[in-house]
């Protein structure tokens, strides 16, 4: 494969002292002190998963919080709709965990599709039981959909998640296409020795499937603090394992603080006729904090800035306890001015966060 050149990444400096205490202001925007904006608002809906990701959760002994403790449907749009309202944000996420698992997924959908003005909505899930559920979600005003699937190899799937429900999987990708949640995402991470030589017929079988394929480098998310970044796939080792099939060339379409890098796949044995694209997401190694545009809530409804903080700032209790929107805005607004600059993964002092992806969102 030809030499695809990466700009490196550019490192932004604080437009005010990073040491300078947040003060609540007018301004409508949530901002941090590297003058980013926030309008991509991520939120866990459970931190329950009917899978076992070897990479994400133990194989047992899992607890998982009580229903009490996670927000509910009315909490999670009333926070959305303060995020809209006060901040601006125009796309929503919903993860968990598993996001399906909760039964009121469509209400809480509905609800945000209804407010003024109407953010996007999309959903990140494993697919079981989508099949069924797809066609619900979109009359509810689900816009986009991305689902996690790693292989197409049931016994590779069975080792990697635990569960033999490949083709579970399958025909809830199959249901989401057909209920008109189209293009489908899939993201998948690569496990050296597991499934990264079968890198090459994912990507076949997504560019024929009409599947929007984006690789993520595995982080260090997983519950047993095992990930090791000198032994982990990296960008680099995709582009080697993807050569000998095809060609990438970088897409030219603005990328807007998207985390997915865009390339253009064609067959190596026919290299001027484009069959789609492919994303790379490199968290790790070629990291994009610099634009990054998101603002998280956990299902506990804690403010994290970033899939790696070890902070996070509790708003629900103050919501539950009678807070305005403007308090809770405030507040909000509070937590992501600390936002640091980086992930910080390349430095020493790097401590990888005590929640696996499960129990953040991913």
């Amino acid at each position: 494969m030809e030499k695809i050149g990466l700009p490196m990444p550019v490192l932004r400096t604080p437009t005010v002292d990073p040491g300078e205490e947040f003060t609540a202001h007018s301004e409508d925007a949530l901002l941090d002190t590297f003058d980013r904006r926030a309008r991509d608002l991520r939120i866990s809906l459970t931190d329950f998963c009917n899978l076992r990701c070897t990479y994400c959760m133990p194989e047992e002994g899992v607890e998982f919080m009580s229903r009490d403790s996670a927000m509910s449907g009315d909490e999670i749009v009333r926070f959305v709709r303060i995020a809209v309202e006060k901040f601006g944000v125009d796309q929503v996420r919903f993860t968990g965990g598993e996001p399906l698992t909760r039964k009121d997924i469509n209400e809480i959908i509905a609800g945000v599709a209804a407010l003024e003005p109407r953010p996007n909505i999309a959903l990140t899930t494993n697919a079981i039981g989508l099949d069924k559920r797809a066609a619900g979600l979109k009359e509810a005003g689900l816009d986009r959909i991305n689902v996690s699937l790693d292989t197409i190899d049931a016994e590779t799937f069975a080792t990697m998640t635990r569960r033999p429900f490949l083709k579970r999987v399958l025909e809830g990708i199959d249901g989401a296409k057909a209920a008109g949640l189209s293009p489908v995402k899939i993201n998948a991470v690569l496990l050296p020795g597991v499934n990264d030589a079968q890198a090459p017929d994912l990507l076949q079988w997504c560019l024929e499937q009409d599947l929007s394929l984006r690789f993520i480098e595995q982080m260090p998310l997983d519950a047993g603090h095992s990930w090791d970044r000198t032994s982990m796939i990296t960008a680099a080792d995709i582009f080697a394992l993807l050569e000998p099939r095809f060609v990438l060339t970088p897409d030219s379409a603005p990328r807007n603080g998207a985390p997915a890098e865009k390339f253009l796949v064609a067959d190596r044995r026919r290299p001027d006729s484009i069959l789609g694209t492919v994303g790379i997401i490199a968290s790790v190694t070629r990291p994009f904090c610099a634009d990054c545009t998101r603002t998280r809530l956990t299902a506990e409804g804690r403010v994290r800035t970033c899939l790696f903080s070890r902070t996070e700032v509790d708003l629900l209790t103050a919501m539950r306890d009678g807070a305005s929107d403007e308090s809770i805005a405030d507040l909000w607004k509070g937590a992501h001015w600390k936002k640091l600059a980086g992930h910080g993964m390349d430095t020493e002092s790097f401590e990888q966060p005590q929640r696996p992806m499960s129990a953040i969102g991913g």
